[in-house]
């Protein structure tokens, strides 16, 4: 099975794509779709939601996997993060694909064992579960391991 993980973010969304073969995970491809911060809100969505499309078409995944929402303090910061994320999923939805959410602290705690992980500790676990993968970026490794987290922590399908 193909799996689809997304780390959205209105200023970098990151997207990771793994095989799933048993308990067997390899990588398939990753990136990131940054966003001018310039740019109109509207452009800005707009692109994550075409880039997010572009990957599912060229992957054609079996599902998807997204973190949820958490609240920052700045509550801008926190309804930003929510369009960002409207646009993912809805990318996801007008491709029918069905999405597990998972909290941070969740995939953090699946992946590297604790909850308080921070970014550099997400990346190096990547290294180790998918050797060779060339990450391209903080945004795309906790892409990644959002998707190692679905594969172990989300019923088969």
């Amino acid at each position: 099975m193909i799996l689809l993980g997304l780390d959205p973010s209105l200023s970098c969304t990151g997207w990771g794509v793994i095989r799933v073969e048993g308990s067997r995970l390899s990588h398939i491809a990753n990136g990131q779709i940054k966003t001018d911060a310039k740019a109109p809100m509207a452009e800005r969505l707009a692109l994550l939601h075409g880039g997010i499309a572009e990957v599912i078409a060229s992957h054609s995944p079996a599902r998807a996997a997204c973190e949820e929402v958490f609240v920052n303090e700045n509550p801008k910061s926190t309804l930003k993060l929510a369009q960002a994320r409207g646009c993912v999923l809805a990318a996801c939805g007008a491709a029918g694909l069905a999405v597990n959410e998972h909290a941070a602290r969740l995939v953090k705690k699946a992946v590297v064992g604790t909850g308080a992980a921070d970014k550099r500790q997400v990346a190096a676990m990547i290294k180790v579960l998918l050797p060779g993968a060339k990450v391209a970026g903080s945004d795309a490794a906790d892409a990644l391991a959002v998707a190692i987290a679905d594969a172990h922590l989300a019923p088969r399908s």
